[in-house]
This record gives C-alpha cells, sequence and structure tokens, in this order.
C-alpha cells in the first residue's frame, strides 16, 4: 500500500477508534470484555496467537488502557487528514474514493449498540456479487475494541481479513476455557486444530470467509424485503436493549435467506458447525427449533431436519419482522423486551 499521509491518517483513525472505545466499554458483558481486551493486547503488540500472553505485562496495560479512556471520553471525533482536505470520520465513502486506488480501505459505521467503528486496513481485493461491493483487507493500522470481521454498509461490505483469524482465535480461545465439547469440539476437529493450530486457522478463516460474506448478503437481502422502514426503526432503537433484539430477529432471517441455505447447498459441515457453535444465548432462546435440526443433524448426518428448519424460519422471522414494523412504537419496545432475557452484568 503507498497511502498518502498514511502515520497522519492511521493516527487520527486510531484516535477515532480510541474515544470510540472509551464511550462504549461498559456496553459489554465482563468475560466479552475481557476475551477482546485480551486479543486487542495481541493486535496492538502483534504477538502471534499462540503465544501466552504476559499475566504482569497484560494487566498494567489494562490498567492503562481504562485511564487514558477516562481521560478522553468527552472528546470529539477527529477529521480525516486526506490529500483533498479534512474528511469527516464517517464519510467513508468519500474517504475510499481516495484511498482504494492507493491500496488502503477505510471503513466507518455504527455496531451493536450504536458503538461507532473504524478501521483503515490494507486493500486485499473488491468482488461484487449480488449487487453488493465488497472490499476485503488484509493488515489493519487502526482499529477499535469490535473490530466487527463483516459489516454491510449500504451496497458496501467492509471483510476484515485479519479480524476474521481474530475473532476465530477469540472464539477458540474461550471454548479452550470452557472445554464444554459440542459444536466447537467438532469445529476443531474438523479442521484438525491439535496437530497444527496455525495452518488449521488458515483453513477455518478462509472457510468463515465465506461464511460472513453469505451472512452479508443475506442482510442486504432482509434490506431489500423489509424496506427503509427497518433501518429507521433500527436507529430509532440504537444504544437500547430493544437493539439487541432487533438485531438477533434481524440475524436470524439473514442467515436463514443466504448463510444456512448456502452452506446446506454445499455441504459446508466445518462452516455449518461453527455457525452452530457460535449460535449464542439469545437466537438458541429465540430459535430453538434450529439448534435441536442441527444436533440431529450432528448426530445422523441427515440434513432433512435442518432444511426444514431453515425454510420454517424464513418465513418466521420475516413475518415477526413485518409484524415489529406494524407495531407503534410503545407496542414494539414491549415485543421486543418481551424476547430478552435479563440484562448481565455489564464490565465497568
Amino acid at each position: 500500500m503507498m497511502l498518502r499521509h498514511l502515520p497522519e491518517l492511521a493516527q487520527a483513525v486510531q484516535r477515532n477508534c480510541d474515544i470510540s472505545d472509551a464511550r462504549h466499554a461498559g456496553d459489554y458483558g465482563m468475560c466479552t470484555f475481557l476475551l477482546k481486551m485480551r486479543e486487542y493486547y495481541r493486535w496492538e503488540n502483534e504477538l502471534p496467537f499462540g503465544r501466552a500472553l504476559p499475566k504482569d505485562e497484560l494487566g498494567e496495560w489494562l490498567k492503562s488502557r481504562e485511564q487514558s479512556w477516562q481521560d478522553i471520553e468527552e472528546s470529539q471525533f477527529e477529521p480525516l487528514p486526506l490529500g483533498a482536505g479534512a474528511l469527516d470520520p464517517f464519510e467513508a465513502a468519500a474517504a475510499n474514493r481516495e484511498l482504494l486506488p492507493q491500496g488502503g480501505v477505510y471503513g466507518a459505521g455504527y455496531g451493536r449498540m450504536g458503538k461507532p467503528v473504524f478501521f483503515l486496513g490494507v486493500l486485499e481485493r473488491i468482488e461484487e456479487r449480488e449487487g453488493l461491493t465488497i472490499c476485503v483487507s488484509s493488515c489493519e493500522y487502526a482499529r477499535e475494541l469490535a473490530a466487527p470481521p463483516a459489516m454491510l454498509q449500504g451496497r458496501t461490505v467492509f471483510l476484515r481479513l485479519e479480524s476474521v483469524r481474530r475473532y476465530l482465535w477469540e472464539r477458540i480461545e474461550e471454548w479452550q476455557w470452557r472445554k464444554q465439547g459440542g459444536a466447537m469440539a467438532r469445529v476443531l476437529a474438523g479442521y484438525d486444530f491439535i496437530a497444527d493450530p496455525e495452518r488449521a486457522l488458515s483453513r477455518m478463516a478462509e472457510n468463515e470467509t465465506e461464511s460472513m460474506i453469505l451472512h452479508e448478503i443475506g442482510e442486504a437481502r432482509a434490506g431489500d424485503l423489509l424496506g427503509a422502514a427497518w433501518g429507521e426503526m433500527a436507529l430509532a432503537a440504537s444504544a437500547t436493549r430493544a437493539e439487541i433484539a432487533m438485531r438477533a430477529v434481524r440475524d436470524l432471517l439473514a442467515d436463514c435467506l443466504s448463510t444456512l441455505p448456502a452452506l446446506l447447498e454445499r455441504g459446508n459441515a466445518p462452516a455449518l458447525h461453527f455457525h452452530f457453535a457460535t449460535f449464542d444465548a439469545l437466537r438458541r432462546q429465540l430459535f430453538p427449533q434450529a439448534l435441536e435440526a442441527y444436533e440431529d443433524y450432528a448426530r445422523s448426518g441427515s440434513a432433512e431436519r435442518l432444511w426444514r428448519a431453515v425454510r420454517e424460519g424464513r418465513e418466521r422471522w420475516l413475518e415477526t419482522s413485518r409484524r415489529l414494523l406494524a407495531l407503534t412504537p410503545a407496542e414494539r419496545e414491549a415485543a421486543l423486551e418481551a424476547l430478552l432475557p435479563p440484562p448481565a452484568p455489564r464490565a465497568s
């Protein structure tokens, strides 16, 4: 990458990432927060995945980072220093008109609970699929704590290969702490993770990259079916508990529209195992039929029941989404709250 003003640009983007983290670190449950901070430390210090993290240094870094967040929590986001002049940090499309020809890619948007998400990376390639532009990046010069591996912004998907690998390692590390067997054990056995972790992680990342693209395609299809009203409703619910339920419903619809049908058609067992290994508590609660159908698939090798759950889920979650759109704001808030478990303790 031959980006002009790279040091200044990376510094500005990282500053905005730090401000976002300062404002939203408390949005995570404690276990999730600690896992993300461990991986953030690994990224910042360029440590290989298999290396044990130094406990004392990690503890001091964590204290220092939390102190620095207190100092900048009320700061304003900085403009991007680009060749055409200072640019609002949320104007990703305008930034990329300058950066993409130089081999760079910039992402900006809002993630879960209204958290601003920024990153700056090296452009790997650009693809066109189903009317979507997919910008695939590799090495990242700046990122924030959440670092979502894939995001749909308008008709552009930002797919971050470095964040894909780090996300996968987080999930593997979390499983290794708990050792609960199940779907993740099937994932690691399928990739022969014990014998060669680095090679297994590379194969896993390549496979899961496609799954993430399929999910974002599903998000775009869901958006086409639901129209602009869903985005307006989601914006109104931003940074509330209702947003969590809305995202879960939309994720289930997207996966029934795209991810799961494609994985089943291709017979991609490792990706199906990983999908259900990361089927979080809320989706398990909302769609137990899919999890039960997957367990039947894992036992019997027959995908018939899982296919049926996907077809039924597609109709169910589209109907649920449209029903939510038809409610008044007060009715919708009550309906979404009823889908959620009690609040979990947050990181301090």
